[in-house]
């Protein structure tokens, strides 16, 4: 199994005929795949074959994925932006009749930023555009190549901090259950003072309210069941990481963490032992820590 985060970023440049590019690719965490492209005008089946080829690479994280394409024969195509222009002039000529102010001249409105811009598509002829098209696709596969190694590589950093986390939880679950005040004799005394207390003062006992009072103390003194399942989803999170399955690892892990978190709250609420409540507050807080790196597992 190889565990991936899902944070990365690669970058791979290429060259064709009078052309150079830079692909650069970065992701980070999210809940499912979500793909983010900026590359330039005219190169859509660029960009839906990079969205095909990460698609069945991976599976979770934000991916933001930047073309920057350069022609360096001097070829470059210029264009006007008619829609900024005709605002401009339109603009000009509502302020130049409210008086005082001089009408704008074309060459002034020419020369502001936006009006004539760079072609964002290259000028090649369609057999030109079709091989420039293909290089680009084709360096895709290194680029992706390499985003996925640095993923897998923090990943590979990231499953020693989760198996020491896992151990620190069995280690507290363990300590819980060797508390003294969970012995038998201990929680037989303790259950005794209380219903001591309860009946003090009463000239009558009713018998089946005594034993409903005891029955609840005693289940809620009782936390082995919550104990148990700490050690069942460490097990549990252990065989995920240990799986041969690459998918779903980190949905399933936190799933595991919320587990975790739910019997940590129980064993809190249930305790009425100032040892045993900081072992349960210690054990939310390396649940807590448990689930920010599965955050950034995919």
């Amino acid at each position: 199994m190889t565990l991936q985060s899902m944070t990365g970023f690669a970058r791979i440049s290429g060259a064709y005929a009078d052309y150079s590019w830079l692909w650069e690719a970065k992701s980070v965490n999210g809940r499912g795949l979500e793909i983010r492209c900026r590359i330039p005008y005219g190169f859509d089946k660029v960009e839906e074959s990079a969205r095909k080829n990460l698609k069945s690479r991976l599976q979770r994280g934000t991916v933001n994925l930047h073309l920057q394409l350069n022609q360096s024969s001097g070829k470059n195509e210029y264009q006007v932006n008619h829609a900024l222009l005709d605002e401009l002039i339109s603009v000009a000529k509502d302020k130049a009749s409210q008086g005082g102010i001089e009408a704008a001249r074309i060459d002034g409105l020419l020369g502001l930023k936006g009006v004539i811009e760079q072609s964002d598509k290259s000028n090649a002829d369609d057999k030109e555009q079709l091989a420039l098209e293909q290089a680009l696709t084709n360096s895709l596969n290194g680029l992706f190549d390499n985003l996925l190694a640095t993923r897998i590589e923090e990943g590979s950093q990231l499953l020693p901090v989760l198996n020491g986390q896992l151990d620190e939880i069995a280690m507290l679950s363990q300590k819980a259950l060797n508390v003294a005040a969970l012995r038998p004799e201990n929680v037989r005394a303790r259950i005794n003072t209380q219903m001591e207390a309860l009946l003090s003062g009463s000239t009558t006992i009713d018998a089946d309210r005594l034993e409903q009072e005891l029955a609840m103390l005693a289940t809620k003194a009782d936390i082995s069941e919550e104990l148990d399942r700490l050690a069942s989803h460490v097990v549990t999170a252990r065989d995920v990481l240990a799986s041969d399955k690459d998918e779903g690892i980190g949905r399933r892990l936190d799933f595991i963490c919320q587990e975790f978190n739910r019997e940590a709250n129980t064993l809190c609420s249930k305790s009425n032992d100032k040892e045993l409540t900081q072992i349960g507050l210690d054990l939310k807080v390396i649940i807590d820590r448990l689930r920010e790196q599965v955050q950034n597992i995919e």
